[in-house]
């Protein structure tokens, strides 16, 4: 053994480390925002979440990655905590799925005559991966087949570092102190730690225990020093999880501690069963060696059975997460955590926009809130009610301002075609909805002038207003559930609306203008009503403007113009529009 075979064994786990990173990118990049959609829709039973999360876990050969991703489903509230829970499991258990695959270094050496043995070699596989990959990277056009290539070339990197680390490793099984560190490890408390120190420096478990099972290729591993090592394998992929949920919403700081508790009770539990065995009975493979095989089968033997443990306490789970994170006492569930925007998830474009998304319906709910809430001040003048609508205002400002901040940065993540298109409507929608928001206190501030000038609406004014304010309601929460939804069906909804509220304010300034030329208006009051139904009907239009770039972030309309779109619409709509327009109008009418 020299210093070569020490640069080697590093320069190999450089290699493997690489190719793992660049493994888990393209596969990321080649579901195109899928894992998160599979994530978020199969959580409602506990054994489909297992399930699910076990597969997106084997896809992106990372537990680590599917954990950061539920954390960001959970924090964008996409996600519920009880469905979080079943898909935590199901990732301990998709992640040994990269030791079965390492197992195949095994056959270096062995097979010779066997074409097909030979072919799966890793240094034969790997080559033709390499050759296979380069080739869709760089003469393929498309950004699909790229990414194909990105997964290969990272597979066979993988394998590349594996072997290294193997024929480097060999040498130093043979040095006394080699062997006399395996030995310390042995000592349950050190194996776990020094499992969870490389886990942590790695980031990822899988990687961990590859480079065990590359170490066992030299014969110096037994079971009494993996046994504890895998062990800590499985808590240290906790730290990264739980550091990307410090500065997110309690449901996420809850699943990053689900993930905790689950390997940390799980180890416990093992520990105890294991140790208890070999103290009492014994095992007759404790001093023997562990080979490659052996450790990808005891990681995975334990995550099974460590989930099918778990199972049927998935709720006491859950309710040891919430008792750790508590809510405060008189804290209001429906007040909104302007927090939601982590920037660690930015490595995963799909979660940022799914956060971002959320943070954008937010803005729209707190805009909503405060233009029923200004509805409210025509009934009954109220300060209190006042000082709380600019509160709200404030947060739109400044939900506004953080989340053009995070496009900005998630702008410059690498994003493929469908993910920019929603970057760049967000960009719009933020604005959108901060001008309802405007427009809202332009109404608040009428409303403060009649109380100022101890004045108000006739009867039959507020009558009027009082249906041109139902209908802006609708038309916002119409806006707020096609940005939520994000559903074709329920953009096209916007538009007859709009129409109708536009019909409306004419008709009530035609209706206005007959009361003030009869003198049954003053003229002060007469100003007053014209600015409501001014600022109602910017409203109306931005809520108009949302649908039309909510429509241009889907593939089908990325063309779409927003004065063509409109204007065809108005000449020459489907039935459809006609009929909702006259269902509209049958619903907001100035009786």
């Amino acid at each position: 053994m020299n210093i070569f075979n020490i640069i080697a064994a590093v320069g190999g786990l450089a290699f493997f480390m690489y190719g793992m990173n660049t493994l888990s990118s393209g596969l990321e990049k080649a579901s195109g925002g899928l894992l998160e959609k599979v994530l978020a829709k199969m959580s409602g039973n506990i054994f489909t979440s297992i399930f699910f999360g076990a597969v997106v876990t084997a896809a992106v050969q990372s537990s680590t990655a599917t954990t950061v991703i539920v954390i960001g489903l959970v924090n964008a509230g996409i996600l519920k905590l009880r469905g979080a829970v079943g898909i935590i499991m199901g990732a301990n258990i998709g992640t040994t799925m990269t030791a079965q695959i390492l197992r195949l270094t095994k056959l270096e050496g062995s097979g010779e005559g066997n074409f097909f043995i030979n072919f799966i070699k890793p240094t034969n596989f790997s080559a033709i991966l390499a050759i296979a990959g380069i080739i869709l990277i760089m003469f393929s056009k498309r950004s699909k087949k790229k990414n194909v290539g990105e997964i290969l070339i990272g597979v066979a990197i993988l394998f590349t570092g594996m072997t290294i680390m193997r024929n480097a490793v060999e040498p130093m099984a043979q040095m006394e102190i080699f062997k006399k560190i395996f030995r310390v490890l042995e000592n349950p408390l050190l194996g776990i730690l020094a499992g969870a120190v490389v886990t942590v420096c790695t980031q990822s478990s899988a990687a961990a225990v590859g480079i065990l099972q590359a170490i066992s290729g030299s014969g110096a591993i037994v079971f009494a020093s993996a046994f504890p090592i895998i062990m800590g394998t499985n808590i240290g992929t906790c730290v990264t999880p739980l550091l990307s949920s410090l500065n997110s919403s309690k449901n996420a700081k809850r699943a990053g501690l689900l993930h905790f508790y689950f390997n940390l009770i799980g180890t416990i539990i093992f520990l105890i069963a294991i140790y208890t065995i070999q103290y009492t009975v014994g095992w007759s493979f404790w001093d023997k060696e562990f080979t490659t095989g052996d450790i990808a089968n005891f990681h995975t033997i334990f995550n099974i059975v460590v989930t099918c443990i778990f199972i049927p306490f998935a709720g006491l789970l859950e309710k040891l997460a919430c008792m750790t994170v508590r809510d405060k006492p008189g804290e209001d569930d429906d007040e909104l955590e302007e927090d939601t925007l982590d920037e660690r998830f930015l490595v995963t474009p799909n979660v940022a926009i799914a956060q971002t998304s959320e943070a954008v319906v937010q803005m729209g709910i707190q805009a909503q809130k405060n233009f029923k809430s200004v509805v409210a001040l025509y009934e009954e003048y109220s300060p209190k009610l006042v000082e709380k609508i600019r509160e709200r205002e404030d947060t739109i400002d400044r939900l506004e301002d953080r989340v053009g901040q995070y496009l900005i940065k998630l702008n410059d993540c690498g994003l493929n075609e469908d993910e920019s298109r929603k970057v760049t409507a967000y960009f719009h929608l933020i604005s959108e909805y901060e001008r309802i928001g405007d427009y809202t206190i332009n109404i608040l501030e009428t409303a403060q002038a009649l109380f100022d000038e101890e004045v108000e609406f006739s009867p039959d004014a507020k009558k009027e207003l009082s249906v041109v304010f139902a209908a802006i309601s609708e038309i916002i929460e119409l806006a707020i559930k096609a940005t939520k939804t994000m559903e074709i069906e329920d953009m096209i909804e916007i538009e007859p609306l709009e129409e109708v509220v536009d019909r409306l304010v004419e008709e009530l300034k035609a209706i206005h203008i007959n009361r003030a030329k009869s003198g049954i208006c003053k003229v002060d009051v007469g100003v007053h009503f014209i600015d409501i139904l001014t600022n109602v009907e910017r409203i109306s239009d931005h809520c108009s403007n949302i649908a039309v770039y909510l429509l241009a972030s889907r593939q089908e309309y990325s063309t779409l113009k927003k004065h063509e779109y409109l204007e065809k619409l108005h000449r020459n709509g489907p039935k459809t529009y006609e009929e909702k327009i006259e269902e509209y109008s049958k619903k907001y009418v100035i009786a």
